[in-house]
């Protein structure tokens, strides 16, 4: 199934809509890994990690705009194509969350995954 692709400059100029129901509902469907490891999202985004069982609730009646962190879109387009499948109008950021930074478009903050140093070595005897 088509996906609808949205430009982040297209995204950013709907998301600036006065009229809230104009606005998309920003859906995080990041990976686990790239989601945990990284301290960036979009602004008031649901995260749906793909693979559960039960999407968050999602409202049928405003376009929903999902993202990743693959500049191919592949999970984004996955997800999608389902949601669309069950009557959803969907559309997917080009380029995901890396295209969205890379223009200075806001985000926000979240905690991530703190990398656990290696063991310091054993003395030798």
């Amino acid at each position: 199934m088509a996906v609808l692709r949205i430009t982040k400059e297209d995204l950013k100029q709907k998301l600036d809509a006065t009229d809230e129901a104009l606005r998309p509902v920003l859906v995080d469907v990041r990976l686990r890994y790239p989601f945990e490891h990284s301290t960036l999202k979009l602004p008031g985004a649901i995260r749906w990690a793909p693979g559960e069982p039960q999407p968050p609730t999602l409202p049928r009646d405003r376009e929903l705009a999902l993202y990743d962190s693959d500049p191919d879109e592949i999970t984004s387009v996955t997800v999608a194509a389902g949601l669309a499948r069950s009557g959803y109008r969907v559309c997917v950021l080009k380029g995901g969350l890396p295209e969205w930074a890379a223009a200075n478009f806001p985000t926000d903050t979240k905690d991530a995954v703190r990398s656990v140093p290696p063991p310091a070595p054993a003395p030798k005897v």
